[in-house]
């Protein structure tokens, strides 16, 4: 084994006693950038993890691909509204951004006669809209049949005719946010209006 090499003249250098292969090697402290960079790193990482893993404040990739995919359904959606088609509107009310933008048209028009819980008299006999969420309906509660009653209204009952105000679009968020709380294909009882 060939012989280690002597020791430095400089005093700060320090050599570690064992020889491993004839290497001898210096047993130094890591420099400061190092270590903070290090220490830096192992700190973003907390952060990182729980910003992404456990708080739920990042946006994940796939959370962000599933909004613009429904973004770009609803707009395909929007752009061809076929009123006549019950399949058309149990597609909206499973479309998150479509029943979005029409529970933000409902509570800011609706809620003052169905409640913000659309129970409307079910919840609270001093109101003046009916119950939106049971299968009882009194005007017809397919998807057409509850579209015509929100756009045309019942004005004997005091419901208003929103198409004119609201627009085909926003009207058909409205109905899509209504069918969200339903099931296609659930019974529906028609009651005679009282």
């Amino acid at each position: 084994m060939p012989p280690s090499p002597p020791p430095p003249d400089d005093p700060g250098i320090k050599l570690r006693e064992h020889t491993y292969d004839g290497i001898q090697e210096y047993d130094q402290r890591l420099p400061n950038w190092w270590l903070y960079t290090l220490y830096g790193a192992i700190l973003f990482w907390i952060v990182y993890w729980f910003a992404h893993m456990i708080s739920g404040l990042a946006v994940t990739d796939g959370a962000a691909v599933d909004a613009a995919m429904n973004r770009i359904a609803a707009a395909k959606m929007a752009s061809s509204i076929d009123v006549s088609n019950d399949a058309r509107f149990w597609e909206m009310a499973r479309n998150p951004v479509f029943v979005d933008a029409g529970r933000q048209t409902f509570n800011s028009l609706c809620i003052a006669c169905h409640l913000a819980s659309l129970r409307g008299k079910s919840e609270n006999p001093a109101a003046v809209g009916p119950d939106l969420t049971d299968t009882a309906w009194l005007h017809g509660g397919t998807p057409k049949e509850v579209f015509a009653t929100v756009s045309k209204g019942v004005l004997t009952k005091g419901m208003p005719a929103w198409e004119p105000v609201l627009g085909q679009k926003k009207t058909a968020e409205v109905v899509a946010y209504v069918l969200s709380h339903h099931q296609p294909g659930e019974p529906i009882t028609v009651e005679v209006p009282k």
